[in-house]
């Protein structure tokens, strides 16, 4: 299993250094940048498209008109609307979520600033987030943007990863340590 998310994280990243480059060259990074959140947004509220993406059940034909109408639609052109089309035909779809995430993290290290994936059991408040990235810009040195999840399994607290650096403070996992540490006593 390694090998395939090593695999995946290397196309990712392939694809979004390239995608970075065009978008420089042509002087749209914020366009791209703009329109690829979008996506990612839609991708997020909607279980169809996210199945659309990630499900090899749908030809590469079938994905391309049904994106294609959907990028028209949200008002997506020009090089992301290119970047999703060519994802699509060369059956690479299912990256595509990896690969937007490496495009937001090389454009944040060009700008010199860090991501911060956090992660909590419910939505964050806009004054949660904000302390948040107030402790993160000053523990890491650099602006750090906050790319917020919500996972209810967690059940309280949060997860926080920047870079190779992972924080869990979750209930989920104190319990489960909880849960270790009595089977080794009994």
């Amino acid at each position: 299993m390694t090998d395939n998310v090593s695999l995946v994280s290397g196309v990712a990243k392939r694809y979004a250094s390239a995608l970075l480059g065009l978008a420089e060259d042509e002087g749209v990074t914020a366009d791209v940048e703009r329109d690829l959140t979008a996506f990612e947004g839609m991708i997020a509220e909607s279980d169809d498209l996210d199945r659309l993406v990630r499900s090899p059940v749908f030809s590469a034909e079938e994905q391309l008109a049904a994106l294609s109408a959907l990028l028209d639609k949200a008002g997506i052109s020009g090089l992301a609307s290119n970047f999703v089309k060519l994802v699509a035909r060369n059956r690479r779809l299912f990256v595509l979520p990896d690969m937007i995430k490496s495009f937001r993290v090389l454009l944040a290290e060009q700008r010199g600033e860090a991501t911060a994936e956090v992660t909590s059991a419910t939505a964050l408040s806009d004054e949660h987030v904000a302390a948040l990235k107030e402790a993160l810009t000053a523990s890491t040195g650099k602006s750090v943007n906050i790319a917020a999840t919500v996972d209810p399994a967690l059940i309280g607290g949060l997860v926080v990863k920047v870079g190779s650096r992972m924080i869990d403070t979750s209930l989920r996992t104190k319990l489960n340590s909880l849960k270790f540490a009595m089977k080794e006593v009994g």
